[in-house]
C-alpha cells in the first residue's frame, strides 16, 4: 500500500510539472513597486508569460519586512501558481519574527540576482579609506555612528558583520529606509552607511560621497574599482544581499525543478542579465540544492549574529 502511495504521489507530481501552468501565475512582492526585488519580479513576469503562454502578474503584499507576502504564498496551493519574490531578508525576518513565518514554510526555487552594498561616507568626515574609519572608531569607541535602512535590512546586517570583523564599537542609527539612511550620511550626522550600489554610485560620481569599500562577497560590475571589505583584510565582513524565488514547501519536487529551470533560463539570457546589471545588481544563478544549502547556512549565521548584536524588532 505504501509503495502504491509513493508511486501515485510521484506520478501526480510529474503530471503537475508537465501541465504547469494551467492558470494565471502570481509573483508576490513584499516591497513597494520600484524596489529592486519588485522590479526583478516584473522583468521575470514579462519573460515567463511569453515562455509559459499564461498570464504572469506581480502582486504587492506589503508588511513586516516582506513576511506578510511570504505568509500569503506559504498558505497558497502548492501548485506553482504562487511564487514569492523575496530577498536575503528571508533569513533574517523569519528569525526576528518566528511567530509570523517559519523559514520551513517556503521552498527555495531559484536565485535571480545579488545586490552589492557600498560602504560610503561624507567627504567632510575626512576618511580616505576603511583603515582611516576603523582607526577613528577605535580612537573614539562609541562616538562614531553608522546609519542603516531599518532593523534586519541588508544594510544593517552588513554593518553588523563589518563592525564585529573590524573589532570596533560604533553607534547604529536605524532609519525608515534607504533615502533616510543616505540623508544621515549626507548631512554629516552619520559617519557611514552600507548603501545599495546604484544609490552609492550616483552620489560618488557627483563627489557628494566617498566609496570606501564593497560589503558584498565580490566586487560589483557597476563599481568594479571599489575593493571588498574582505579584500581589505576584514574576514567574515561580507553580506550577500540576494534576490530569489520561493514557493510553498509542499510544492512537488518535479515542479520546483521545472520552475527553477525556467526562471534560471530567463535570468541567464543576455537581455535579462543586461537589464539586471543596469539595475545595479549582478545576475546570480545556482541549483535548487545549492540555494537550499545557502539558506540553511544563512539561518545559522544570522541567528548567531542576531544574538551577538542583540538585534530585536522593537
Amino acid at each position: 500500500m505504501r509503495v502504491f502511495a509513493l508511486l501515485f504521489a510521484f506520478a501526480f507530481s510529474a503530471v503537475n510539472a508537465q501541465t504547469f501552468p494551467g492558470k494565471t501565475v502570481r509573483f508576490v512582492s513584499g516591497v513597494t513597486p520600484g524596489a529592486a526585488s519588485d522590479t526583478m519580479a516584473r522583468i521575470l513576469a514579462e519573460k515567463l508569460q511569453a515562455r509559459w503562454g499564461q498570464p504572469v502578474v506581480v502582486e504587492n503584499r506589503l508588511g513586516a519586512g516582506g513576511l506578510v507576502g511570504a505568509k500569503y504564498v506559504a498558505q497558497s496551493e502548492p501548485d506553482g501558481h504562487s511564487i514569492m519574490m523575496y530577498a536575503s531578508a528571508f533569513t533574517v525576518s523569519t528569525l526576528l519574527s518566528p511567530e509570523t513565518l517559519s523559514p520551513r514554510e517556503l521552498q527555495p526555487v531559484a536565485t535571480v540576482a545579488t545586490i552589492p552594498t557600498i560602504m560610503i561616507t561624507s567627504p567632510q568626515k575626512g576618511y580616505k579609506s576603511v583603515a582611516d574609519f576603523v582607526a577613528a572608531a577605535k580612537a573614539q569607541p562609541g562616538r562614531l555612528a553608522c546609519s542603516d535602512a531599518g532593523v534586519g535590512s541588508a544594510t544593517h546586517m552588513n554593518f553588523e558583520r563589518f563592525r564585529f570583523s573590524a573589532g570596533i564599537e560604533v553607534l547604529n542609527v536605524h532609519t525608515k529606509g534607504p533615502s533616510e539612511a543616505l540623508t544621515e550620511v549626507l548631512s554629516g550626522r552619520a559617519d557611514c552607511y552600507f548603501a545599495l550600489v546604484f544609490q552609492a554610485r550616483k552620489m560618488a560620481e557627483a563627489g557628494k560621497l566617498v566609496a570606501l569599500a564593497n560589503g558584498a562577497p565580490k566586487r560589483s560590475s557597476l563599481m568594479p574599482e571599489v575593493p571588498t571589505t574582505v579584500e581589505l583584510g576584514y574576514a567574515g565582513s561580507d553580506y550577500d544581499f540576494w534576490v530569489g524565488a520561493l514557493v510553498p514547501v509542499k510544492t512537488p519536487r518535479e515542479l520546483v525543478e521545472r520552475l527553477h529551470d525556467d526562471i534560471t533560463a530567463v535570468v541567464e539570457s543576455a537581455e535579462v542579465s543586461d537589464h539586471i546589471r543596469k539595475l545595479g545588481a549582478d545576475p546570480l544563478t545556482m541549483s535548487v540544492k545549492d540555494f537550499e544549502a545557502k539558506i540553511a547556512r544563512e539561518l545559522v549565521d544570522n541567528a548567531e549574529l542576531i544574538k551577538r548584536a542583540r538585534i530585536t524588532t522593537n
